[in-house]
């Protein structure tokens, strides 16, 4: 029996929204599996016209069932207390389910498939609107009890000895019970794949635009529901590769923004996080940290991020809104095209230099030549000396005494490497432009050639 509510609800299940209308339209509607061949009957003759005419007994009585199953319904199932469902709406589709089932009894060939697909109708309309599943299986239950045990009483009255006579058909109205539950339970799952598939790729989809930058104005709202992101958010993109991971995982990092709303999209294994700092202005375009008390900043964002081993992520500067995701993207990429080292995330902000000559490749090639080429034409060991006295040097702000500390030499030592850097290259390191290009060749030497 299936006195259940069936497929028109006029309302969405408690705590769950019914799913967009686009999504409906694009959803094939599942096909309702073959009926099983049916079990033949233990029962003779004469029980099964008892339970014939029992149950055309019942068939009057279904406006009174169904009161007594919705009333039971509310009472053990909290789900059809809400105020959300329409009583008229579950009482007419208990009543409808119900005198399908009933008459089943009566004449099971003719109206078994009639009653199969009031069954699957239930399974994929409930469904798509996100009712619970367990609820709806257990109210088939509560109304399959009141329909047999009406069935017994109704025997009973006009045989004493009937109640004991239905006894033998009890497993076929259980099977049959168990057949549609079944199917219900098919059906219902059925439609969640199919939903499941449709938000997911739905999800990527509006990522995927962010991203790139294929995404229309028109499409924020939709962005905003589905993801989560404020249209006037503030946001930061970090690139992430990781060799170890599969190519195309759909989330392939689990807590790398812990505490920040993230979603993730992957492409030809760079992941891509779009990350929300905050919900306010945050300011104009992109070029600044802006950790104004809006949201969390970048420079907290990097500090907070927890890489896998042998990862490494670029991250870009703060912008402001939906429209300026894909900005935001490109700046990340460039900032993992600085190399970080391995477990390690690159600030863009903190990395100009170096995203200059990986932004433009050709030209760092070209500085590299002008300032370190004779340098480069030396013996291997002879090169990799001077390039790395030229580094610590550097970094050491200039300082002889400083780069020979790192280097493990005289200051002495290092002024003359110095020296002959200057002889080889024509070069002068008091010329603070010839120091910056050298900076610079140093940058693109390391990011292009190694």
């Amino acid at each position: 029996m299936h006195p259940v509510t069936g497929s028109r609800a006029s309302a969405p299940a408690m705590g769950r929204p019914a799913p967009r209308r686009s999504a409906d339209r694009g959803r094939t509607p599942p096909r309702m599996p073959a009926a099983r061949p049916p079990i033949r009957s233990r029962a003779d003759a004469e029980t099964v016209a008892l339970l014939h005419r029992t149950a055309r007994v019942l068939i009057e009585e279904v406006p009174r069932l169904t009161d007594r199953i919705v009333t039971l319904m509310k009472e053990r199932e909290p789900v059809y207390r809400s105020p959300s469902l329409d009583p008229h709406e579950v009482w007419r589709e208990v009543h409808d389910s119900l005198s399908h089932n009933v008459r089943s009894l009566v004449r099971p060939k003719e109206t078994r498939e009639s009653a199969r697909s009031c069954a699957w109708r239930i399974g994929t309309d409930r469904a798509a609107q996100g009712f619970p599943l367990d609820a709806l299986l257990h109210a088939y239950r509560i109304g399959c009890t009141v329909v047999w045990e009406r069935l017994l009483e109704t025997a009973s009255k006009e045989d004493p000895l009937g109640a004991q006579a239905l006894v033998h058909v009890a497993a076929d109205v259980w099977n049959f019970v168990d057949e549609h539950c079944t199917l219900v339970a098919t059906a219902y799952q059925e439609v969640e794949r199919q939903l499941s598939w449709h938000r997911e790729n739905r999800y990527r989809i509006i990522v995927a635009a962010l991203l790139d930058g294929t995404a229309r104005v028109t499409d924020f709202p939709e962005a905003e529901e589905v993801l989560g992101l404020p249209e006037r958010g503030r946001y930061a993109v970090v690139a992430l590769e990781d060799t170890d991971a599969p190519a195309r995982a759909p989330h392939p990092v689990t807590g790398v923004c812990a505490g920040l709303r993230t979603v993730w999209h992957t492409a030809e294994g760079i992941a891509h996080a779009i990350v929300l700092l905050g919900d306010g202005d945050g300011g104009d375009g992109y070029g600044g940290d802006g950790d104004d008390g809006d949201g969390a900043g970048v420079e907290r964002l990097v500090r907070g991020l927890e890489l896998p081993p042998g990862a490494r992520a670029g991250v870009s500067p703060a912008v402001t809104g939906l429209a300026a995701v894909n900005t935001a993207r490109r700046l990340a990429d460039t900032a993992l095209r600085t190399r970080p080292a391995a477990g390690e995330a690159a600030l863009l902000e903190e990395r100009y230099p170096e995203a200059l000559v990986v932004s433009s490749p050709d030209l760092g090639t070209a500085l590299a030549d002008r300032m370190l080429g004779p340098v480069l034409a030396l013996e291997p060991a002879d090169r990799e000396l001077l390039l790395t006295t030229l580094a610590a040097w550097l970094e050491a702000a200039g300082s002889a005494r400083r780069a020979g500390e790192l280097l493990f030499c005289h200051r002495n030592t290092v002024l003359n490497r110095l020296r002959r850097y200057e002889q080889l290259t024509g070069r002068s390191l008091d010329r603070p432009r010839e120091v910056m290009e050298l900076s610079l060749a140093l940058s693109a030497h390391r990011l292009l050639t190694s």
